[in-house]
């Protein structure tokens, strides 16, 4: 089983080594939560270079690593991918081994973003299809919009209250939230 968390690491240093396909994927995955990202590889896909990214272009070292807190192996050599993920395993950091998942220790599930609500699924095994085809099918019952910031004022007010009052107020809050994702009260 795998731990399901949301980790902030905006301003955190990412490094991605490889420049290709699966690159393109996840770097602005990364940039949308606010990492600074370097990519590292022999080649870089011009749709890279036109993102806020360091570009350098060459082989991977080491010493790249320095002061990142996340790492992506996604080279097209699994040789550069499991040297990548135990160096950066070594280090203490997040890895995702792009070819071998369970090598590293990250990975990235399919998501589904409405707003300020984010889903993250995953298979908890080597099935990014199903991950996907969930998200997918997630889309189309999750509402486009939802009054977020109502409910979260709701809740503060009712947390102020005591007894029966705050019981009572979320109760309602609880059954508007049900009401509007679908479900019964």
């Amino acid at each position: 089983m795998l731990l399901a968390a949301f980790l902030n690491f905006h301003g955190e240093q990412a490094v991605v080594v490889g420049g290709g396909a699966v690159a393109l994927r996840r770097v602005p995955v990364l940039l949308r939560a606010g990492l600074k990202v370097s990519v590292v590889a022999p080649g870089i896909a011009a749709g890279l270079r036109t993102q806020d990214v360091t570009c350098m272009e060459r082989g991977y070292r080491t010493e790249d690593l320095s002061g990142a807190r996340l790492v992506l192996a996604c080279t097209d050599s699994a040789a550069v991918n499991d040297r990548v993920t135990e160096d950066a395993l070594s280090l203490g950091l997040l890895v995702s081994h792009a070819g071998s998942a369970e090598r590293g220790n990250l990975r990235f599930p399919a998501t589904l973003e409405r707003g300020e609500v984010q889903l993250a699924l995953t298979t908890g095994r080597e099935l990014p299809m199903l991950a996907q085809a969930l998200r997918e099918r997630l889309e189309g019952v999750l509402p486009e919009a939802l009054p977020l910031d109502g409910w979260v004022q709701r809740r503060e007010q009712a947390v102020a209250l005591s007894g029966s009052e705050r019981e009572a107020a979320l109760a309602g809050l609880r059954r508007d939230i049900r009401l509007a994702v679908g479900l019964s009260a």
